[in-house]
């Protein structure tokens, strides 16, 4: 879920993240000290110390403290801040606790809201408790990755795709490589198989505890495994250099077994990071395989540039 791969995040990141594009910055007021800003160093917030109580927790707990314990006095909070909005809304009952906690707050409090994405739930959101705030926007990844190459592998059945696998791992040199899988249990047959065949694997599913998976995470990272076998899970955020290519051992699927457009996106997007070339190659196992990567192949056919 959103909480858990933001705690993920969290766990696997060691230093700032420098985007390679430009920071948008956007102020309604012309006046305002940010309305041209287009850099963080820009806003000269290095070397002031927070010597101010700090209160961290979630919503229903802040809430008791204030109101039910009376621990806090809400009048002299004057920085509020919501971290992973976009968590906040998908989790039943944070979305309600965060708006009593706002209302009881004095006005000239200063609000801050943090979210990965700002869709039109997040941004209704967001209004309520902000009004004419000044946004800082890193620019969405964009849908086209050129620099991928993507390719598919017509197989019969699951022994097939392992044997396509074993082929690509001839013919190819392969610094380290992420293989998708959209259940745990095909997951774990890969991962048997390939550490038998000799290959330095690492399994990450969705059953182990979010340190477990941190830990494995940074394991391939510092290239002590060299193929990480996975489910979802790590479908997204993990950037790891040493990646040349993605196999789509499975093609990704809703819960509706509908194409999971998005998931695919990310998935091939673990490959070709920093302006690297990158490989991704699908396994397709019969016609409605097939059918699945047609409409993968129209959705983004469609997507504007």
């Amino acid at each position: 879920d959103l909480a858990t791969q933001s705690l993920l995040n969290k766990l696997i990141r060691k230093t700032l993240v420098e985007p390679s594009h430009s920071v948008e910055v956007l102020q309604k007021d012309p006046s305002s000290p940010l309305y041209s800003v287009k850099s963080f160093e820009e806003l000269r917030l290095r070397g002031s110390q927070v010597e101010e109580q700090i209160v961290i927790g979630t919503p229903g707990t802040v809430l008791d403290w204030c109101f039910k314990l009376g621990q806090v006095d809400v009048k002299k909070i004057r920085v509020f801040v919501l971290d992973e909005a976009d968590v906040m809304i998908a989790t039943q009952g944070y979305l309600d606790q965060s708006y009593r906690i706002h209302r009881m707050l004095p006005k000239d409090c200063q609000m801050l809201l943090f979210s990965a994405t700002f869709e039109d739930p997040v941004l209704r959101f967001a209004k309520k408790i902000v009004p004419e705030p000044n946004v800082i926007k890193l620019r969405r990844e964009q849908l086209t990755l050129d620099n991928i190459k993507q390719y598919f592998v017509m197989c019969n059945q699951k022994e097939d795709k392992y044997q396509a696998l074993t082929n690509i791992y001839t013919a190819i040199t392969i610094a380290q490589a992420i293989i998708f899988c959209q259940t745990r249990r095909t997951a774990q047959w890969l991962s048997i198989k390939l550490t038998h065949d000799g290959h330095r694997v690492a399994l990450l599913t969705g059953d182990l505890m979010v340190e477990q998976r941190a830990s494995i995470i940074q394991r391939f990272r510092d290239g002590k495994e060299k193929v990480l076998v996975t489910t979802n899970v790590c479908a997204r955020g993990i950037d790891v250099e040493q990646v040349s290519i993605v196999v789509n051992f499975d093609l990704p699927l809703t819960h509706d077994k509908e194409p999971d457009c998005e998931t695919y996106l990310h998935r091939i997007g673990r490959t070709g990071r920093f302006g690297k070339q990158g490989l991704a190659v699908n396994m397709v196992d019969g016609c409605k395989s097939l059918d699945i990567l047609h409409r993968i192949q129209d959705h983004f056919s469609e997507c504007p540039t």
